[in-house]
């Protein structure tokens, strides 16, 4: 299934005070909020994420990570088993386990917005290299540098990896990577924005000058609304753990929302509330709470 259709209301102002709402739904963030940093899931935050399902609480894993890179948490998919993937390109099923994910929604980047973004990106950040990262693929310029543990399945000019008769045309984008060798990872994120304009949604969540581009308004924040929607939830009823830039509209969106302890500052500013780092289980901390709270 694909998705485009705008989605308005995954944006709004955090409020001065989290209302007590029972949470239905957590959402979490995994590189540097759900997982330590070997990428382990800690047995605190295994039982945490048991006791809230147990309770009635749905976990959404959403992430910027494709769904082939999802093992690290396939054996704590409780009950539903969806995890939102790509920043907000993908709800992906993944009781098959991986490499048996099904998608369930596909928000992708259309190809000529994606080429405008290459153009314009090339053009205000000179050196700027790409990857293409599809349903099923991951192709990318000859001179992107090796930041991902994987093989590529195509090596070649991004305008030639995105054009319409590519052999690739039949699958769609969820997202590009632009990779800058010099600059700042926040002042190339900046300038991305500024380039690119509404044409897709400019995003990092890695401490490199590495930016993520989806779709226009394709977020983690409007695809989780379009999920809680379809489930009769809430923002109110919604919690949500985050670290990085790419997390900063759904910890707004989200009723009561928590940045780690090492979070980004514009993470830190977007948030309701604070835990702690990742390390230290910050996710479990505030579960075991909330729990506590709304028996």
């Amino acid at each position: 299934m694909r998705d485009n259709d705008r989605v308005t209301s995954a944006i709004r102002q955090p409020e001065t005070q989290a209302a007590p709402t029972r949470p239905r739904l957590i959402a979490t963030d995994l590189d540097g909020t759900l997982l330590r940093d070997d990428k382990s899931v800690s047995p605190r935050t295994v039982a945490a994420l048991a006791a809230a399902e147990e309770a009635g609480i749905e976990v959404f894993f959403v992430t910027g990570r494709p769904a082939r890179w999802m093992d690290v948490v396939s054996d704590h998919v409780h009950g539903h088993g969806l995890a939102i993937c790509g920043n907000g390109a993908a709800v992906v099923d993944l009781h098959g386990g991986p490499g048996a994910h099904r998608f369930v929604k596909v928000r992708e980047l259309p190809r000529q917005n994606a080429l405008d973004a290459v153009r314009l990106l090339r053009e205000a950040a000179p050196g700027t290299v790409y990857a293409v990262e599809q349903t099923f693929g991951f192709n990318q310029e000859p001179a992107y540098p090796k930041l991902h543990m994987e093989v590529p399945d195509t090596l070649a000019p991004a305008e030639e990896l995105l054009a319409p008769d590519s052999h690739t045309a039949g699958e769609p984008v969820l997202k590009i990577l632009a990779h800058h060798p010099e600059l700042d990872p926040d002042a190339f994120l900046t300038l991305a924005r500024l380039a690119v304009g509404d044409r897709a949604n400019v995003t990092r969540s890695s401490p490199s000058a590495l930016l993520e581009i989806s779709g226009p308004e394709v977020s983690k924040a409007s695809t989780l609304a379009l999920c809680c929607a379809e489930r009769g939830i809430s923002h109110e009823e919604v919690v949500a753990f985050g670290d990085m830039p790419n997390d900063v509209e759904m910890l707004t969106w989200a009723g009561r929302s928590y940045a780690m302890g090492n979070a980004h500052p514009d993470v830190m500013a977007a948030a309701s509330g604070r835990t702690v780092a990742n390390n230290d289980d910050g996710v479990a901390v505030v579960i075991e709470r909330l729990l506590n709270e709304h028996p």
